[in-house]
């Protein structure tokens, strides 16, 4: 009887046990991503990866919270079309309270399959504009204009006339919106004031995927957060201009110290890491490659200066060049409505500039006081150096200079020189010293 009363209360932990995981089961799972920064390939990654685990979990929904600038059309379109594609409905929401969805930003909210915002959001100023932040030309900015155009009509034509005016308008004239602004002409579905809020609203909301309609039943559901993975976060660093600039400079410093000090491996190790990971960010960001004319011929007057030292104008010239070249890579003319999230901080460039010039200042300071100082090694050396007669020096005799004993002869028109007497190296003749008396 004892064993039967065992294996049943084993059967009721079991069987309660069960109960729990199917009723934690049965709670919808609405996963949860933050896309804070500029639409770049990293931000691309991201999303797309979190809508993989979206499906690959059998998520309810996604929530896309959204706040950036913009970005560049390419990972917009890769974006837009993880979106469309996906099987699980993507919800984009522009929040907290101050963020904007701009430029690239409204095209990705317009792409989720319910968009949302936060009351005191943002959104539009959507004009195309150069890969650097500069003006198209009238040809070019048609032609781009009517692609955005075309983009969005099929994903904001379903909200109403009003709604695909408004978005045409971002684009034409780089219109921006408040929230309020956006819900009235019907852009987006609600405004919510945190994530709760948003998961509340969604509840019974019917949306069209790819796969047909589906209804959402988010009461009660448990959220899941998805962050950037550390390589993606790696990523966004190297897409920050001010970043990119300093592994730049950091990186051919290193490498001046490992060419001008070889044998030094460490130097050239980090430099090499530092100019990799700079040249992928230059790969990412829009780039005026003529300002990196400027940085090179900047690093060349520094080393001639080192080389052939100009008492400190070479190193002053390349000051002004390194300072000119790295405004110049990354700094763009400025856009009206539209943020330059790729600019280069002015204040960082002229201090690093003045930093290397320091540097390189102090370089040259030491060459030219060591091309001044005498010789201190071999035959040349000696001369004038200080040392006590060992013997009478006549002809011939013994000289000490420091720890070593000479053979010497006395200078033409010098002293007697007796032993004790203090001696002064005139020449070197061979393996003997011509000395004469102090």
């Amino acid at each position: 009887m004892r064993r039967i009363g065992t294996l049943l209360v084993f059967l009721a932990i079991l069987l309660l046990t069960v109960s729990i995981v199917r009723a934690q089961g049965s709670q919808p799972l609405v996963i949860v991503m933050n896309a804070d920064g500029p639409i770049e390939p990293a931000m691309q990654d991201y999303i797309q990866r979190g809508i993989h685990t979206a499906e690959q979990r059998g998520a309810e929904a996604l929530i896309l919270r959204l706040d950036t600038p913009g970005g560049d059309i390419e990972s917009l379109t890769h974006i837009i079309e993880a979106i469309r594609a996906s099987t699980v409905p993507v919800v984009v929401y522009v929040a907290p309270n101050g963020a904007m969805a701009g430029s690239a930003g409204a095209l990705v909210t317009m792409a989720g399959h319910i968009a949302a915002m936060a009351p005191e959001a943002a959104i539009g100023a959507s004009s195309p504009v150069g890969s650097g932040g500069q003006d198209l030309s009238a040809t070019e900015k048609a032609k781009v204009s009517q692609i955005m155009k075309a983009t969005i009509r099929p994903l904001v034509s379903r909200r109403g006339e009003t709604a695909t005016e408004l978005a045409q308008d971002m684009i034409d004239n780089a219109k921006a919106v408040s929230a309020q602004e956006a819900l009235k002409a019907g852009l987006i579905d609600f405004i919510a004031v945190n994530t709760p809020d948003v998961i509340k609203q969604l509840d019974g909301k019917t949306v069209a995927l790819t796969n047909g309609t589906k209804t959402l039943h988010t009461a009660n559901a448990v959220t899941e957060q998805v962050d950037m993975s550390p390589l993606e976060q790696l990523l966004v660093i190297l897409t920050d201009a001010n970043v990119v600039f300093i592994l730049l400079s950091l990186g051919v410093l290193a490498l001046q110290v490992e060419l001008t000090h070889p044998g030094t491996w460490l130097p050239g190790f980090i430099g090499v890491v530092c100019l990799a990971l700079a040249f992928y960010g230059l790969g990412l960001l829009p780039v005026n490659w003529f300002g990196l004319i400027f940085l090179v011929t900047a690093f060349i007057l520094f080393i001639l200066d080192i080389k052939a030292p100009t008492h400190g104008a070479l190193t002053a010239a390349g000051v002004a060049s390194f300072i000119v070249g790295a405004l110049m890579l990354f700094n763009t003319p400025s856009v009206p409505n539209v943020p330059s999230f790729e600019r280069v901080s002015v204040p960082l460039v002229i201090g690093v500039g003045l930093a290397f010039g320091l540097f390189f200042a102090t370089v040259v300071t030491f060459a030219l006081r060591a091309q001044r100082e005498p010789v201190r090694s071999g035959a040349a050396g000696l001369v004038g150096r200080l040392g006590v007669a060992r013997s009478d020096v006549e002809r011939m005799g013994q000289v000490q200079l420091a720890s070593e004993l000479w053979t010497a002869e006395a200078a033409q028109g010098s002293p007697t020189i007796g032993k004790g007497d203090q001696v002064e190296v005139v020449e070197v003749k061979g393996l003997h010293l011509v000395v004469r008396k102090r």
